[in-house]
């Protein structure tokens, strides 16, 4: 499988890998096998929507990162004192205070990936046993998405004397009076349920050897810059709620070895980028095929989450899909899946209006059930009968728009009429 994954990424192309915040985008979208596939076979999205000629439009600024680096050194510093100090307040006191000095900090390096996440490992348990405070900085964690690996990189986790372990989410957008932005924080949130998800997992290796049960547990803290400036300040979030989603939307995601097995002999999604390794050689109209044989489920919301959505929304506007207008309009819509399915069902009693005298026949079509919508079955009676009532008021709303126009031009070129002497009146002298 893993061969397969690196032909589809092409010959030496190292895979990108995956972070928490691709896995809550794609956790928030199980459907898109198109992603699915991309991400486990570690395809550079962002290089290949702009080969397609849709780059991507957003991302974070280097001022941005620059601050967000410099903040987290900021509440580091001194073996992260002060970040301990934030967690001991926010979580209730109730074990002995973290102590300057006496806080551990254990060395996380190791040769590759896979050495990282086992000397972190290997560190949570030592930790764990131990029973004092230990800040883990920069913990390499895996879980398993669609039956691909993940390394995750949490800013933080903290290891409790009672043994439970505690994900800490450090970011630069100020906390203004104590609150915070709600969006950047429940983003925050489900970006924190990816890292206790896969928290889980190494929890779960711990009680299997010592027989310690371990507590992850799911309120997680949140560090930000108090008010407008760059001293650090800090609130418990609970993230039950994203952990389930999250939980169970991973589950959902269909397996990357089963896409991939799908897929027309010869698929690849190789840039084949030239020697100065930026140049794109190979056609976009190649890479267009390659895209388009694995399916896509776009909504607006892809917009702000996935380097490929321009390149969806566009390939869903030309097929008239009716997921380009949101998850929303296309839940109501029952089985019409284009825009010209609902319109030719709103269209359905046009002839029938006609017949009962325009404005008249439609407002009777709107107030009065629909005796016809057994006819000619179609199995969206319920979204069909309300788009033919909603295209029956509309009629009549501008029907009787266009007779109020009219009843005033009439109005008018009567006295225009009359001043000039017009219908016997004299005219004005």
């Amino acid at each position: 499988m893993r061969q397969r994954l690196g032909e589809l990424r092409g010959p030496g192309v190292r895979p990108r890998p995956l972070d928490a915040r691709a896995l809550a985008a794609l956790a928030a979208n199980p459907g898109c096998r198109r992603r699915a596939l991309l991400d486990g076979a570690g395809v550079d999205k962002t290089a290949l929507a702009g080969a397609l000629g849709s780059p991507a439009a957003f991302g974070q600024s280097q001022f941005a990162l620059a601050r967000g680096n410099s903040f987290e050194a900021r509440v580091k510093a001194d073996g992260g004192a002060d970040l301990m100090l934030l967690l001991y307040e926010r979580s209730g006191g109730g074990a002995e205070a973290p102590e300057p000095g006496r806080v551990a900090v254990p060395d996380l390096s190791a040769a590759g990936p896979e050495g990282r996440a086992a000397r972190t490992a290997l560190a949570l348990r030592e930790a764990t046993t131990a029973g004092g405070w230990t800040l883990l900085d920069h913990p390499l964690i895996t879980l398993d998405v669609a039956g691909s690996p993940a390394y995750l990189e949490p800013d933080a986790v903290v290891v409790h004397p009672d043994g439970g372990w505690t994900v800490v989410e450090i970011k630069s957008f100020p906390m203004i009076d104590g609150s915070a932005d709600p969006a950047k924080v429940g983003a925050a949130a489900r970006q924190a349920a990816v890292y206790v998800l896969a928290l889980e997992r190494v929890a779960a290796q711990v009680l299997a050897s010592t027989g310690r049960t371990v507590t992850v547990r799911d309120q997680v803290l949140l560090v930000c810059p108090k008010d407008f400036a760059n001293l650090p300040t800090a609130e418990a979030v609970d993230i039950r709620k994203q952990l389930a989603t999250t939980r169970r939307q991973l589950q959902r995601l269909t397996k990357v070895e089963e896409i991939a097995g799908q897929l027309p002999p010869g698929t690849t999604f190789d840039l084949r980028l030239a020697d100065d390794g930026k140049t794109v050689t190979r056609s976009a109209a190649e890479l267009a095929e390659a895209v388009e044989s694995v399916d896509a489920a776009y909504a607006p919301e892809c917009l702000s989450a996935c380097e490929l959505a321009f390149h969806c929304r566009e390939q869903a506007r030309a097929a008239g899909a009716v997921e380009s207008l949101g998850r929303g309009v296309r839940g109501e819509l029952g089985g019409l899946r284009t825009v010209e399915e609902v319109l030719a069902a709103a269209r359905t009693e046009s002839a029938a209006d006609d017949a009962t005298g325009g404005s008249a026949g439609a407002a009777a079509t709107a107030c009065a059930p629909d005796t016809n919508a057994g006819a000619g079955a179609d199995t969206d009676a319920p979204a069909a009968e309300a788009l033919r009532r909603a295209a029956a008021l509309r009629a009549e709303a501008l029907a009787g728009a266009g007779a109020g126009a009219g009843g005033a031009r009439d109005t008018t070129s009567r006295s225009v009429g009359r001043a000039d002497g017009a219908e016997g009146v004299p005219a004005c002298r």
